[in-house]
């Protein structure tokens, strides 16, 4: 099966196209990361309208590379949530449309199934079942996964996420949006034990996040450094903050990840989404698996943030088992990973 893929569901415009015996053929990306910078964080509507502008040449784009016709194509596959509603809704209509006009099936995927099947384009996948950090935009997640839509949720952010956590920190250190890369980059150069942020939630039971009270420490942080300093923060405080910051979300994540293993009895952790592109958190949990006689996965970095080849991935899987949506328009900006249908129980229904 031969299937198109199209992921719309916050900042970036991705297609592509994924043949379920061939691999990935083609993909395309367009961030609108420049466009959003001066505000500090994603508008919206400008998000919704960027889509507009760039889905149809992509299309072609990726159409183009695989060296594909419509005739070609089996279906087409969308992200429907969750994530902003104005985005989600430019993707599906245009899915819907193209499916239509093409006389092809169409299906909504969820985003977040998206992400944790996204080390499965890689050269070496994961086996199931396995236990998968999630780690995208608002979502902080800990799932143990025994097939596909078979979804136990173990922890979850009860506030702000890894990844959102990271965006506020850089804008309090006076660092471009978005924050994670910035950080980890000011964090090489950083001192070192020159400051140590708490490691939140982890001297309790429980599998679960919440970043807001580092978030709150690493302003009180930034402000007592700039008091120091005449109102000012240099680059060498920035540093020192960023990497404290860093070290804090990357251990708690670490013993999260070390609990959930050990109460789900697996070896195998799945780390995906924008956050596990962070160079020093797959070092570590690297090392942590290795010595627990286990192995982590995740995906290569272009696949980390949102793209359409894991859409094209996860909805090719779903289809060959027999999941079908009919003709609506249909988005869920919430969306529970866990409403998800097992793939040995086809249903019309799949992303409803």
């Amino acid at each position: 099966m031969r299937v198109l893929g199209i992921e719309t569901s916050c900042d970036e415009t991705g297609l592509a196209i994924y043949d379920s015996e061939q691999g990935l053929l083609a993909h395309a990306l367009f961030s609108q990361i420049d466009m959003h910078i001066p505000y500090g964080g994603v508008v919206p509507e400008l998000a919704s309208r960027d889509h507009v502008r760039k889905l149809l040449p992509l299309t072609k784009q990726v159409m183009a590379e695989a060296n594909c016709n419509a005739e070609e194509i089996d279906a087409i596959c969308y992200t429907a949530g969750p994530g902003l509603i104005g985005a989600l809704m430019v993707g599906a209509s245009t899915a819907q449309a193209l499916a239509m006009a093409w006389g092809k099936p169409c299906l909504g995927v969820h985003h977040m199934e998206g992400h944790l099947l996204a080390p499965m384009l890689e050269e070496k996948p994961p086996e199931f079942p396995f236990v998968a950090l999630l780690v995208s935009g608002g979502h902080t997640q800990l799932i143990d996964v025994q097939g596909i839509g078979q979804y136990e949720m173990l922890g979850e952010s009860i506030d702000d996420a890894a990844g959102e956590a990271f965006d506020k920190a850089a804008k309090m250190m006076g660092l471009p949006y978005p924050g994670g890369p910035h950080i980890a980059r000011f964090a090489e150069q950083g001192t070192p034990g020159k400051y140590l942020f708490p490691r939140p939630m982890t001297n309790r039971p429980g599998l679960d996040f919440s970043f807001s009270g580092l978030k709150t420490f690493t302003l009180n942080t930034v402000e007592a450094a700039k008091e120091a300093n005449n109102g000012e923060l240099s680059d060498q405080e920035r540093a020192d903050i960023a990497l404290a910051f860093q070290d804090a979300v990357v251990d708690t994540l670490l013993i999260k990840c070390k609990r959930a293993l050990k109460q789900a009895g697996r070896k195998t952790l799945v780390i995906a989404g924008g956050v596990s592109a962070n160079k020093d958190l797959r070092a570590k949990l690297e090392v942590t698996l290795s010595g627990m006689g286990g192995q982590v996965f995740y995906p290569r970095n272009e696949f980390c943030t949102d793209n359409g080849a894991m859409i094209a991935y996860a909805g090719c899987q779903r289809l060959m088992a027999g999941h079908t949506n009919d003709k609506q328009i249909k988005v869920q900006p919430r969306w529970p990973l866990t409403d998800l249908p097992p793939l040995d129980l086809p249903t019309d229904k799949a992303s409803d």
